[in-house]
């Protein structure tokens, strides 16, 4: 890959795997899940080095740039968290060791809530410009697999039975307000998240209060318009 200032890309780089080893040793040393490697956040992180490199300078945006949530999603990346460690030096062991020294670069690479990576370095003039994306992954869930997923966590909290792919819940996950369908729920609650191991706190406060017999849960479409990625989830209870 060239860039308008002729500089090209190393897909991937020695040192940028270097980094990526280094980066999951520093967390197992410390108990933390290694990182697996991301390729849409590699081909975040390489069109932003060669910025870098084309500049001969390190920024996390240039003027005219878009921001890092931005040039991820644009990628294809999913998440619900994103951060960036940039850094130039001459060697791949330099950059590793100044972000481990540096609090912010080492928070991120040891953040216990990010779990992909992607890692471009560029070469130019004797110098690296190393950039490293990391990413809380949403992963791409059918309607139906993110019900079954809400469903699992809820039929955990109550004894009652609980279904998804009802027609009537996916169509009240849609609508802002309501219910759809003729049966009246006697409780709705919509949420949104990037994460479904878990659901809202209010939502099984009331599940455990009773006083209902069935639950189910429709998902939708999130609203677009916005870099990260959610799921969107409704839970109806019915007497």
């Amino acid at each position: 890959m060239v860039c308008a200032a002729g500089v090209r890309a190393q897909a991937p780089s020695v040192a940028a795997q270097y980094l990526f080893s280094m980066a999951n040793a520093e967390r197992t040393e410390r108990g933390l899940p290694p990182l697996r490697w991301e390729a849409t956040l590699y081909r975040a992180a390489t069109a932003h080095a060669q910025e870098m490199a084309a500049r001969q300078s390190i920024s996390h945006q240039y003027p005219g740039e878009p921001e890092l949530a931005t040039r991820a999603k644009s990628a294809g990346a999913r998440f619900s968290v994103i951060a960036e460690n940039v850094a130039e030096a001459p060697t791949a062991v330099r950059i590793h060791d100044a972000w481990m020294n540096s609090p912010g670069h080492r928070a991120n690479l040891l953040d216990p809530h990010v779990d992909a990576v992607g890692i471009s370095v560029l070469q130019r003039n004797g110098e690296l410009y190393a950039v490293q994306d990391f990413e809380k992954t949403v992963a791409a869930l059918s309607l139906e697999e993110q019900e079954q997923a809400v469903g699992r966590l809820l039929a955990a909290v109550t004894r009652v039975e609980v279904s998804g792919s009802s027609e009537e819940a996916r169509r009240t996950c849609a609508a802002s307000t309501g219910y759809a369908g003729a049966r009246r729920p006697m409780f709705v609650m919509r949420y949104t998240s990037g994460d479904l191991n878990t659901v809202p706190e209010a939502l099984k406060a009331r599940m455990r209060a009773g006083g209902f017999s069935e639950a189910v849960v429709g998902a939708c479409a999130a609203g677009g318009g916005q870099a990260f990625s959610t799921y969107a989830i409704a839970v109806l209870l019915y007497p």
